[in-house]
């Protein structure tokens, strides 16, 4: 009986390492699975931001070629302001509810998503919108992209 001493003290010490190891897998699928889900969170803001422009094209639709002839990406924020006149019931023009739109759309975009930048471009009679952002925040030049094409 004296060769069984111990044997205890290693099945417990085998059973914690068993124990450690699948805890640090769950832990490793709890972060993949919350990393996963801010991206398809990211990925369906980018859909709504880039249905919301063609919405707001559809709704202004004489001056849509203004909206793809007009820089929209993060410096676009900067050159278009908020029109005053089209926030009121007075009415503005459709070059000014043009501006405004680019100018809070891009407000939107980059609030809502890290790195966030939209693009409009125009290739008869398609409209494309490209939303862009930054998956991985790690600030590199690689960038998650969402292209929506339509006619109007």
């Amino acid at each position: 009986m004296k060769l069984n001493n111990g044997f205890t003290l290693i099945e417990v010490l085998i059973a914690l390492v068993i124990l450690a190891g699948g805890l640090l897998g769950m832990a490793a699928m709890q972060a993949t699975g919350l990393k996963n889900n801010v991206s398809a969170y990211q990925r369906s803001q980018a859909t709504q931001l880039a249905y919301s422009m063609a919405d707001r094209m559809r709704a202004n639709i004489n001056a849509a070629g203004t909206y793809a002839t007009a820089a929209t990406t993060a410096s676009a924020t900067q050159s278009h302001s908020a029109q005053a006149s089209c926030l009121t019931t007075t009415g503005c023009s459709v070059a000014n509810m043009a501006a405004n739109d680019i100018y809070e759309w891009n407000a939107k975009v980059s609030s809502v998503l890290p790195g966030g930048e939209g693009i409009i471009t125009f290739a008869d009679p398609i409209y494309t919108i490209t939303i862009s952002w930054d998956d991985d925040r790690d600030s590199t030049t690689s960038k998650l992209s969402f292209p929506m094409s339509f006619t109007l």
